[in-house]
């Protein structure tokens, strides 16, 4: 009997792994075909607090995961593509979208599908096969494993006769249906095991299974089915304490959302749940007073009244909370506190710490390479700042502020190898999916434009050192001389700002045509002041040494030009 016991429990937790599994591929395999067209929408179709909502419920439905809708939603508002008001509103529509996965798992478990999924995992394999329809091949391979997962699952509580179990009838008994203290208790639960098992479609389909069998009440089944709701959002919050304000406000938001949602629904408990009950058409006063059949025949609803009740309560907590958008965007931010002034300089907030690509959250790969991009466009902003303070730096007269402002010239030499390193990291962490060929080349362009703008912050920082042996010769710099180099500055700044008007815009809106201009009149700058250098030098305008030093400060500007023109040329795929 003990051999028995022990090969039901591992068909339970096999047919759960395969649930989990058929989900978490339907999700990657759809977010890859529909990648690009859903970040689009997401950042169009958000103008109000009603198109957003809509944005929610058709994504999250296409992609078949609320993880993955917030998590591109924290993307584009850490991108400023998106407002927090927005992101709410999107997030509610997601709560919607994700119901639909309760209905799926209805049909897995009111109706014995298993002996149909396999014609799926032969027409998947052939598509898999066949390149150009690869995607719906794992679709549909997604499809079919949670499919047989939810079969398996029902068949596995047929056997054990979950129904029929003196023990757990008598555990579940044991709670009074009507007890305030019974609801949280199991709402508790509910929580704790989607926090356990991080999925709360796995906590779902164990719910549905024993309802369905007859031995879980309804009421203590729509409890845990409202612990599952909090569950997911406490998932989140955990993932995203180590990430930016506006991700923990964003999973702050979604937690909030569902909490007040479960507050209200404690109030009318019973009410509402008799409500769902009625439209099912499910009578919870029948037990098994009333003869095995009827009993079971009426439990058999029961996997359609938990769906049913899903959708029912985020649709109504929805219609409750989507017209205190504003409202809750305050509560929010006062909760979650943004930082202080002063707190966003890189002097503050360390060499490593990064902007968009935020530790812990769930990373997928057009998320990933929307991500790593605008980090990349800031890595850039960063060195042009630094830059900045070259230039200042050559101006300065002061002997304190110089020295205080080439020390930050040193620490962002240092931010700028550590911002390389962990984006690299990032972008090898994403590159070890199985991406697209397309997502491939994007990466490998990625890598290519963080080496050329490291190189920037190490020119960068060899122009301040070249700036500071020249201070520290004691020698005036001729006036002729530092008009020469004020131009040579300012043409090179010129050309750090098209780069960032090149990593800021869209690919398909910019050419490189601006940049190589530049890059020119860069060049024939250089070889002029040469020229005119050896010249001076030789007429005895200036000394052998302090040629030399100009030199040095004019050809490692002309080499600053050339590592901007890598990035161009990096980012544009040339």
């Amino acid at each position: 009997m003990s051999n028995d016991i022990i090969i039901m429990v591992l068909r339970l937790l096999g047919s759960l792994a395969l649930l989990v599994f058929g989900m978490k591929t339907m999700s990657d395999t759809l977010q890859k075909m529909a990648g690009p067209q859903l970040r689009h929408i997401l950042g169009r179709m958000t103008t109000n607090r009603f198109t957003g909502m809509l944005t929610g419920i058709l994504v999250t439905a296409a992609v078949q995961s609320s993880t993955a809708t917030t998590v591109m939603t924290v993307s584009f508002v850490n991108a400023g593509l998106l407002t927090l008001a927005q992101a709410i509103s999107v997030i509610m529509g997601a709560n919607i979208g994700t119901t639909l996965t309760a209905w799926i798992m209805t049909v897995g478990v009111a109706f014995k599908i298993s002996d149909f999924v396999w014609p799926l995992f032969v027409i998947a394999l052939i598509l898999i096969y066949r390149k150009r329809h690869e995607n719906v091949g794992g679709f549909l391979f997604g499809l079919a494993f949670l499919l047989l997962g939810l079969g398996t699952l029902r068949d596995t509580g047929e056997a054990m006769r979950l129904g029929e179990q003196p023990a757990l009838l008598n555990f579940f008994s044991s709670f009074d249906p009507a007890s305030f203290s019974t609801t949280l208790i199991f709402l508790l639960i509910g929580s704790v095991l989607t926090m356990c098992v991080q999925s709360s479609a796995a906590v779902m389909a164990i719910t549905m299974i024993l309802c369905s069998s007859g031995a879980l009440p309804i009421y203590q089944g729509i409890a845990l089915v409202m612990g599952e709701n909090i569950g997911t959002t406490v998932t989140s919050n955990l993932a995203a304490m180590t990430a930016s304000t506006q991700a923990r406000r964003t999973a702050f938001a979604h937690m909030f959302f569902n909490v007040f949602g479960v507050c209200w629904i404690l109030i009318i408990f019973h009410p509402f749940i008799d409500w769902v009950c009625s439209l099912v058409g499910y009578d919870p006063e029948i037990t098994q007073a009333a003869g095995k059949a009827a009993f079971l025949a009426n439990a058999a609803k029961l996997s359609v009244v938990l769906a049913t009740f899903h959708t029912c309560f985020n649709v109504a907590n929805t219609f409750i909370l989507i017209w205190f958008i504003p409202q809750l965007e305050k509560i929010v931010c006062y909760v979650i506190k943004g930082k202080k002034k002063g707190e966003d300089d890189e002097e503050l907030e360390g060499p490593v710490r990064l902007k968009y690509i935020g530790a812990g959250l769930m990373k997928t790969p057009e998320i990933a390479v929307l991500q790593a991009q605008k980090e990349i466009s800031h890595f850039a902003t960063r060195m042009h700042r630094m830059y900045g303070m070259v230039q200042e730096l050559f101006e300065e007269k002061d002997e304190e502020r110089f020295e205080k402002t080439f020390e930050r010239i040193r620490k962002y030499e240092n931010i700028s190898d550590n911002m390389e390193i962990e984006i690299a990291k990032y972008l090898e962490e994403v590159s070890n999916a199985h991406l697209s060929d397309d997502t491939k080349q994007k990466i490998r362009s990625m890598m290519r434009q963080i080496s050329e703008i490291e190189s920037i912050g190490d020119a960068n920082y060899n122009l301040g050192r070249a700036i500071n042996r020249l201070h520290g010769s004691g020698k005036p710099l001729p006036e002729d001389l530092s008009e020469k180099l004020h131009q040579m500055l300012a043409l090179t700044d010129t050309s750090l700002v098209q780069m960032d008007h090149v990593l800021h815009s869209r690919r398909e809106d910019v050419s490189i045509d601006e940049t190589k201009r530049i890059e020119k009149d860069i060049n024939a700058m250089r070889d002029k002041l040469k020229s005119e250098n050896i010249t001076s030098v030789n007429d005895h305008q200036y000394d052998y040494a302090m040629g030399t030093m100009f030199t040095d400060i004019v050809s490692e500007c002309e080499k600053l030009g050339d590592y901007v023109v890598n990035v161009v040329e990096a980012r544009l795929g040339k």
